[in-house]
């Protein structure tokens, strides 16, 4: 199954909000880690922003699925990009 980059971009702005919200994203994409969908997941150290590894058939059904993000739904994301990311060395190669 292809892997999805998804890069998420955070504006200064909504700091606050996302640290109110920042459980419930994370609980959602616990599930997604439960689940398999979800590879791996973090913030940028600088906070601006986070990248996620994302099983998924391809990049629409990725950018379908993180419709569902509750930072998503509150407007906390200032931008997202979605990247078909193909790994030809470590971890990841070998899905």
């Amino acid at each position: 199954m292809p892997i999805v980059a998804v890069e998420y971009t955070y504006s200064e702005a909504t700091a606050a909000a996302r640290d109110e919200v920042r459980p419930d994203h994370r609980a959602w994409l616990s599930g997604l880690v439960d689940s398999g969908v979800v590879l791996t997941t973090g913030p940028f150290a600088d906070g601006s922003g986070a990248l996620i590894l994302v099983a998924a058939d391809d990049v629409a059904a990725a950018r379908s699925l993180f419709t569902n993000d509750p930072f998503a739904r509150a407007g906390l994301v200032e931008a997202a990009r979605f990247t078909e990311w193909v790994p030809v060395m470590g971890q990841f190669s070998d899905r």
